[in-house]
């Protein structure tokens, strides 16, 4: 039976891997970007939508779908996929960065974390076995572990604290998922590397987790608040550690240029809020850097957002895009969120066909340079 990630090629003058990851519910591959449907739902648009856009995996929460409008409900539905309409596979988050970033009076305990919920203020908790109970309710094609992120900045003994605690959560995980049954129904567990800023702590915690044989590594604790420079040194002091057969996922970021920085330094998964979050805010983006709508001077402009990346949105002139967005119909938040995924999206498609090409590098950085330089002449202009 052949292993559910093949390596296809490895770029000889970077890290970056291209890659096929198989699951329950269909082949991904990699490197790819991951739309984030925290509710069930990527925000404006319909399944139909993402088929068309390419959209090969999307998100779900593990924190949100369970409190409302719980994972049981879920369960009895057929599932998230069902639930949803998704037929391709899902992620879900664990949603331990949500009881951190979200909760109310969190209490961190050795056996998960005590809080109360962001809604209603209900008393709450989330530990290993919930966390798995939960995802393995939703039928999640990937689930994520339960970890402790450190915040930035953060103490080095708290972070190994951190470190110790996620450490004993992600083995919990694994064994309840075995026990379960659910890894050798084919779902697969990812397991979360975290260290903060500290370079000898991000290793051991990667060494320890490739120890524990996950189908699945993560980066965790980056793009928390910290410079892009710091951001990209955590990766790189991080990805070098984890198992070269296992998939290799950045949680929750980034920027165009980020996200090819960081396939340059051997990530093969990525997600992230910003493609549809700025979408809803009129701004766009464009291999000439991002293109805010609501300004004037697109009042009367008649060309689409780009002639290079080509969907449903493309037919709609700058000056149509401008106006419904200026005008708060509902349709803006569609249109450009499909169009700023989609960008996404053919991204990461041209950075697998540069990776077999062999050219990663070179195109990569060249790719970088007009974005930036197109950024910075719009800001100036």
């Amino acid at each position: 039976m052949p292993s559910h990630f093949q390596l296809l090629k490895t770029d000889t003058a970077t890290a970056a891997r291209r890659g096929r990851l198989r699951t329950r519910h269909g082949v991904i591959e990699t490197p790819i970007f991951m739309p984030v449907g925290t509710q069930g739902t990527v925000k404006s648009l319909t399944p139909a939508h993402l088929h068309e856009i390419g959209a090969q995996i999307i998100l779900g929460n593990t924190y949100h779908l369970n409190l409302r409008p719980g994972s049981e409900l879920i369960r009895d539905l057929g599932g998230l996929h069902a639930f949803m309409g998704w037929n391709g596979p899902i992620l879900t988050d664990s949603g331990g960065f949500q009881v951190f970033s979200l909760a109310k009076l969190r209490d961190i305990r050795e056996d998960g974390v005590a809080f109360q919920s962001h809604l209603d203020g209900t008393k709450l908790f989330l530990g290993p076995r919930e966390v798995m109970g939960i995802q393995q309710n939703l039928g999640s094609d990937i689930a994520m572990v339960i970890d402790e992120c450190p915040p930035w900045p953060c103490e080095r003994d708290a972070c190994a604290r951190a470190c110790e605690r996620s450490l004993r959560w992600a083995k919990q995980c694994r064994e309840i998922a075995t026990e379960s049954g659910f890894l050798a129904a084919g779902h697969h567990v990812f397991a979360i590397a975290q260290g903060s800023t500290f370079d000898d702590l991000r290793r051991e915690a990667a060494e320890a987790l490739s120890a524990l044989d996950f189908p699945g590594y993560a980066v965790g604790g980056v793009s928390v608040g910290e410079p892009e420079p710091e951001m990209l040194k955590q990766v790189g002091a991080t990805t070098p550690f984890l198992p070269a057969d296992k998939p290799r996922y950045t949680m929750g970021l980034g920027t165009p240029p980020q996200i090819l920085k960081m396939i340059a330094l051997g990530v093969d998964m990525f997600d992230c809020v910003l493609p549809s979050r700025v979408a809803r805010n009129g701004l766009v983006f464009t291999p000439d850097g991002p293109m805010n709508l609501r300004n004037e001077r697109f009042r009367t402009d008649a060309r689409p957002i780009s002639e290079e990346i080509v969907n449903y949105t493309t037919q709609f002139s700058r000056a149509y895009l401008r106006h419904v967005t200026i005008a708060g119909e509902i349709v803006s938040c569609t249109l450009l969120t499909l169009h700023n995924l989609h960008f996404y999206l053919d991204l990461v498609s041209q950075a697998r066909a540069h990776i077999e090409a062999g050219d990663y590098a070179a195109w990569s950085r060249a790719w970088i340079a007009r974005y930036e330089a197109g950024a910075t002449a719009r800001t100036a202009g």
